[in-house]
């Protein structure tokens, strides 16, 4: 879309706005505006929707953002009135966490805005803690589980094979930061497993200290982004997450971590107290467990909760 400025300027601002797994799609409102976004000036891929007008407002951990677009569908297509009014964010869990309780208000860049989350959704532990607090109403409901793996780029030119290929020197690493995302305290454990305390240390310690790990404050967008460029030869997320990038067609591939390694995260939601629109909540948190929306999940990989019994279960 070209757009005519002050003096006769023209500004492109369509053409290669959006990351290149979305291609618009994440958006839910039906009346966009005026179109202006600018790669990595101003870009905000994890807001989605409008926050003035919506009827329903989703705060859910960021590493299904991309389910997110084809489970809002389907819900509007069950719930009519609200297609086009449902608004929702998809950064980590905890940074979510923080803005329920900094009253729904958030600064990006030069803009503050404040919603109210209707829904809080992200891993069970996380979200049992919102519940013991006494921030939620109504029920947790466990809908999801996902496991983690390594992402490398296509044809994973650094020969990745194992969690302890990760503490090799000059292995480059993109790394989830355990501070505020609840996967890094689950890639600890699983490097615990494979290596102990000097597989833990490698990676998060020492090599945090060299400049080979980069940790990340949004591991669902920085980490496929950094291996794309070549800047890190691996980095471990959730399964679901390199099975995306991988049907996207982008240039990434995957490890597998075996099940004696691995950690499997359980997904929950829950209805936040005071909820402007409490029934709209109440409705995509029952639609969680639907056999439409965990069709949705398993195309990406997840599995139902419960699992069955013969799977470990950590909670996120």
């Amino acid at each position: 879309m070209l757009l005519t400025l002050l003096g006769g300027i023209s500004l492109n601002t369509q053409a290669g706005v959006n990351p290149p797994w979305s291609e618009g799609r994440n958006d839910p409102v039906v009346q966009r505006g005026l179109e202006f976004t600018v790669p990595e000036v101003d870009n905000l891929p994890d807001f989605h929707g409008d926050p003035m007008g919506a009827q329903l407002s989703i705060f859910v951990g960021g590493n299904y953002f991309f389910a997110m677009a084809p489970l809002v569908a389907a819900f509007e297509e069950e719930h009519p009135a609200l297609k086009g009014k449902i608004y929702y964010e998809t950064i980590p869990p905890g940074l979510l966490f923080n803005q329920i309780h900094q009253g729904g208000t958030i600064t990006v860049g030069n803009m503050t805005w404040t919603v109210k989350a209707d829904v809080y959704a992200a891993g069970l532990k996380r979200v049992s803690a919102m519940d013991s607090e006494g921030s939620l109403q109504g029920p947790v409901v466990s809908y999801a589980t996902n496991q983690l793996t390594i992402m490398v780029p296509k044809n994973n030119p650094a020969h990745i094979r194992t969690l302890v290929d990760l503490g090799k020197p000059g292995v480059k690493l993109v790394m989830p930061n355990p501070e505020f995302e609840g996967i890094g305290r689950q890639i600890k454990a699983a490097l615990m497993k494979a290596g102990g305390p000097e597989l833990v240390q490698a990676v998060y310690v020492r090599k945090v200290r060299t400049g080979e790990t980069q940790l990340t404050h949004i591991h669902h967008r920085q980490s496929p982004m950094t291996l794309m460029k070549g800047l890190a030869d691996a980095g471990v997320t959730w399964q679901s997450e390199a099975i995306f990038q991988e049907e996207t067609g982008n240039p990434i591939s995957h490890v597998e971590i075996p099940d004696t390694q691995n950690a499997t995260a359980v997904y929950a939601a829950g209805v936040v107290k005071g909820a402007p629109h409490p029934q709209a909540a109440q409705a995509w948190v029952d639609f969680l467990k639907s056999a439409r929306a965990q069709a949705i999940f398993a195309h990406y990989g997840f599995k139902p909760y419960p699992q069955s019994t013969d799977e470990p279960s950590v909670r996120q």
